[in-house]
């Protein structure tokens, strides 16, 4: 049987549109967070495809009335914490931009700024099982390159390139 796909992103729905033209396949489902107009702007590509919206702080019961059993969630950009109930209820996995495999201290927002400050010899990106620890869950991919000599700008490029690789091929084979 194949599973849904049900992507959520709090910032531009960007990586989900770029993820969807590799895999010539949107998500069932594209869910995001209110927030006011001014705080961000939504890829023309997701406002074509259509999104659902949910309280900028969602519930249990408000993930729950948009969540189904058996999808494939994916975790793009969203910046809320998922409550424990709801890991422990549905397959989840978030995308995070710092090498937590070798740098744990990358767990969090804004690991690839904090790594870049930090001088780092190397950087990465993971994708993990969501769990109700942040940044904790199973590791199910991971990619890192030397990143010494880079300007912040390369290091979001690469580490972009990276996650849509690593978001391709994990999605090829669950879907």
């Amino acid at each position: 049987m194949a599973h849904k796909w049900i992507a959520f992103f709090s910032q531009t729905g960007a990586e989900i549109a770029d993820i969807s033209e590799r895999l010539e396949r949107w998500p069932d489902l594209i869910i995001t967070n209110k927030r006011p107009d001014n705080l961000r702007t939504i890829d023309g590509r997701i406002v074509e495809y259509g999104y659902t919206e949910i309280p900028n702080k969602p519930t249990v019961e408000d993930l729950d009335n948009v969540l189904q059993d058996n999808a494939i969630i994916t975790l793009n950009g969203w910046l809320r914490i998922m409550p424990p109930i709801v890991c422990n209820k549905y397959l989840i996995y978030n995308g995070h931009p710092g090498l937590i495999t070798k740098y744990p201290e990358l767990k969090g927002k804004d690991p690839q700024k904090r790594a870049f400050e930090g001088d780092y010899d190397v950087a990465g990106a993971v994708i993990h099982k969501v769990t109700a620890e942040l940044d904790e869950g199973r590791i199910i991919s991971e990619e890192y390159f030397n990143c010494s000599g880079l300007s912040l700008d390369e290091l979001f490029r690469i580490l972009k390139d990276r996650s849509l690789y690593m978001w391709t091929n994990f999605l090829k084979e669950v879907l």
